[in-house]
């Protein structure tokens, strides 16, 4: 699965790339107004911070919430008290574009990340010319090489990379680029199966200094306090706020944890 949705994002960049060329988008990132600080906003504090998805849709759940407005959605998410906002731009399985994170910027004063399978750096460039701050990438979607080089890059552009790890192996990889914010994935996005404990086991892996990012199987306060508990400064939620009002369990997931 995780293969399918890589080769069907770089597909789709490379059908956008065909409309807007490689010159004009890299010439767009390094003239974009510079990134927000999302390394400031996501340091570990006595309160678990969380980090607010907009999501329309999944490869396991299927359609999830319509979202209409993604900047009013964000907006609602910043009232709730979220520390930076993801948005999916994935758009065969996930429903998003970048249309919807250039929304979210304008819309909000948080990071905004881009989340997607970034494989080449055409993607980083236009995830920094629609104003992404920070970019996820995926260890296991990439070799090692391309992943230090794509990591090189976003931080050249004066974003952050949320490097997502899924077992050990992947972890030290990251630690090995310097990753300064590591996401451990409770979804195997091989299987889509879920393992909450995943995290607990490998955060004690990830150095003291970098952002312990806890990504999927929250559904309730108590998984965030679950999460808080093995270690996590940031907790990744996506379903439980599409699905529900967003304001009251944002408030909900991090005032149990005050």
């Amino acid at each position: 699965m995780l293969a399918e949705l890589t080769a069907g994002a770089v597909e789709d960049a490379q059908s956008r790339e065909r409309v807007r060329a490689f010159e004009v988008v890299e010439k767009e990132a390094f003239e974009a107004a510079p990134a927000r600080d999302a390394l400031s906003a996501l340091a570990p504090a006595d309160q678990v911070k969380i980090i607010a998805e907009i999501k329309r849709a999944s490869p396991s759940r299927g359609d999830l919430a319509s979202i209409t407005d993604p900047a009013l959605q964000a907006r609602r998410y910043e009232q709730g008290g979220a520390s930076a906002i993801s948005v999916l731009t994935e758009g065969r399985k996930f429903k998003g574009s970048l249309a919807d994170l250039e929304a979210v910027k304008a819309a909000v004063s948080l990071p905004v990340l881009r989340k997607d399978f970034i494989a080449t750096s055409y993607q980083v460039f236009e995830a920094r010319a629609a104003g992404a701050d920070l970019v996820l990438l995926i260890v296991a979607a990439l070799d090692q090489k391309l992943l230090s080089d794509l990591h090189d890059l976003v931080r050249e552009l004066g974003m952050t990379a949320l490097v997502e790890t899924h077992s050990a192996d992947e972890v030290s990889r990251a630690v090995d680029i310097g990753a300064e914010v590591i996401g451990v994935n409770a979804r195997d996005l091989s299987t889509f199966q879920l393992d909450r404990d995943l995290f607990g086991r490998l955060v004690g892996r990830i150095p003291s200094g970098v952002v312990k990012i806890a990504e999927s199987a929250v559904v309730a306060p108590s998984d965030v306090s679950h999460y808080r508990a093995a270690g996590a400064d940031v907790v990744l939620v996506g379903e439980a706020l599409v699905t529900g009002d967003p304001v009251a369990t944002l408030r909900a997931f991090r005032g149990e944890n005050a």
